[in-house]
Order: C-alpha cells, then structure tokens, then sequence
C-alpha cells in the first residue's frame, strides 16, 4: 500500500443524491414492517398516531413479527420481492431490518426508508431525518435514497456499536423496569462499579490523527469502553462519535482509558462530543480487539460477551432514504 499520508476519502455518490425519478418511483411496491412494541407500543397505544400512518404509509404493513430472528428473516423475505423496505421503530428494528436486506443479498437493489417510533432513534439522527413521525413520513415521500457505508460486528450490520461500559449498561437497561430515558439515566449509574478491560486492538489499513497511512498497528492499554461507529449517535443525541462519517471508508474509533468515576465527571463534554478531540483516536477498515468477557452492543442492542470482537467496514452497505436538502449539509 502506499505509505504517502492520504486523506479520507469519500465517493462521489455518497455525497451526492442518488439520481431517481422521485418519491413515486422509490416507494412504489414498497412494504413496511412496524415493531409494535417500540417506545411504549406507540403503534397500538396512539390511535391517533396508527390512523395516520395507515393513511400515509406506502404498500403493505407488517406488524406481526415478535422477535428479533422474526423480523430479520421478515425483512430478508420481503425483500426478495420488494423494492423499498420502510422500518418503523427504535436503532434495533432498523439494524435488523439492515441485516435482513442483507440476508437476502438485495443490498443493491433494495431501498431502506425509516420513521422512528423507538426512544433513542440515533441512527436516524446522523441521516437527518427528522424523529417527528409525520416529519420523517415527508422524508420517505421526497427525500432521495443515499447508499451508505456501515459495519460489520461479530456479522451483525451496524451504524454504530461500543465495547465495554456502554454495552454492559445497554444490557442492563434492557432488563431494567424503567424504561426509556429514565431507564438509560438508572442504568448508567452501574459504570462506577464496572471495571476497566484490558484489551490490545489490531488495526488494518488505516489513518491517525495527523493523516499518517498505515497498513497494521497494535494498540494495548486499559479501557473502560471502545467505541467504533460509522453514525455519529447515540441514543438520546449523545454524540458519541463526533469524526465518523457515513460516506467515508473507514471505521470511526475512540478508546476511553479512563477510570468510570472521570467518564462520568466529564460526561457533559463527552454528550456533545467534545471530550473526545483529547481521547486514542484512530480510523480504520479493519479492527480485531482481543480481551477477556468484553460485553458488545451494537445498534442500542445487546449482543453478546466474547473474548475476541472482530469488526470491519462494509462500504455501500444499504441504501436509505434521506432528506434531500440539508440546509446545506450532507448526511455524516
């Protein structure tokens, strides 16, 4: 590989709409699948919220499916005879959404559109879309679709995922009685009883921060939490990953090797992303992190306790539906 520094590139039509003929032709045959148990059965609770999205929504409604393995292979039979796929729930309906698209192998060929009806909704903050239902409706109707680059944790498709304190709070939190923010606020409480992990990280084919190439590079230290993402967010607005992007070709990384009691001390900064200009940063394609019970979370879900967490870029892993102004902007 050329060892000259090299700047993160992005590809043209990552940055630029899709061409496409409007909102007709992207939805029309279009199918949608609703978890009705998202942010307190919004679905089944709102009569006011059902009516209009039965109204307004394209094509067929699926709303039968209960767990995650259901709405994964839901997603991946539907998209073998439909074009356009509309997720309408939290970060976890749509990753399994993603993954059944995938599943199928119409990653190309199908369209992802999203309406958030979950509490945390991070993934569709990076897209700007907006988290009003009706607003995100407009979206699906006059946005374009967008190919982005995401990753692939442990084969899980995702736009953001952590290694440590986060996940082990996410775990927690899922079994909490109190749901939503509240929820999120009870459990994160648990991080000053949390220890930190020894970990080494493999990096492959990458960039520092001063925009230095280079093919491998070994990292070990003691972490409370790593976070690699491709989206910006997490739940609740925490920007988490202020430097990842969606169109780049690289995996976003920032290492917390700091105690639990300073994490949470320096938690304002790190909520609106400041904090972490000062933390181990890198870019990436590739990332192999070897440690002992590193507890994972991928897409505000829970997945799993390893020893070795492998992670890489998939580039122009989904087509989704977003705005097509940004007020100058482009989705990150």
């Amino acid at each position: 590989m050329n060892a000259e520094p090299r700047s993160l590139r992005v590809r043209d039509e990552m940055t630029a709409p899709r061409p496409t003929s409007g909102t007709g032709s992207c939805l029309e045959g279009a199918a949608c699948i609703i978890n009705p148990y998202s942010a307190r059965q919004k679905w089944s609770r709102r009569r006011d919220l059902n009516r209009f999205l039965s109204r307004n929504l394209p094509g067929e409604i699926h709303d039968t499916a209960t767990t995650k393995e259901g709405t994964i292979a839901l997603a991946a039979r539907l998209a073998v005879s439909h074009p356009a796929i509309v997720a309408l729930g939290g970060d976890g309906t749509i990753a399994d959404v993603m993954q059944g698209i995938r599943r199928a192998g119409r990653e190309k060929d199908v369209v992802l559109g999203i309406v958030p009806l979950g509490s945390g909704n991070a993934f569709r903050k990076s897209l700007l879309i907006p988290k009003d239902v009706r607003r995100a409706v407009r979206v699906l109707k006059e946005g374009w679709p967008r190919p982005v680059n995401l990753m692939e944790i442990e084969g899980q498709i995702s736009g953001f995922s952590s290694i440590g304190a986060t996940a082990m709070v996410t775990n927690t939190e899922l079994r909490h009685k109190v749901k939503g923010l509240w929820g999120h606020v009870f459990s994160g409480l648990s991080l000053l009883n949390l220890p930190l992990w020894e970990v080494t990280a493999e990096l492959e084919d990458g960039v520092d921060d001063f925009g230095r190439a280079y093919d491998r590079k070994t990292v070990s230290l003691s972490i409370l939490d790593v976070v690699v993402a491709k989206s910006n967010y997490f739940g609740y607005s925490f920007r988490i990953a202020p430097r990842a992007s969606l169109a780049d070709e690289y995996l976003d990384i920032t290492f917390f090797d700091m105690r639990p009691r300073r994490y949470l001390m320096m938690f304002p900064l790190t909520y609106l992303g400041l904090y972490q200009r000062r933390l181990l940063h890198f870019k990436a394609r590739r990332m192999v992190l070897h440690g002992r019970d590193l507890p994972i979370q991928y897409h505000g879900e829970f997945l799993d306790i390893l020893d070795r967490v492998e992670i890489r870029m998939v580039p122009q892993a989904i087509q989704v539906i977003a705005p097509r102004r940004l007020s100058g902007k482009e989705p990150v």
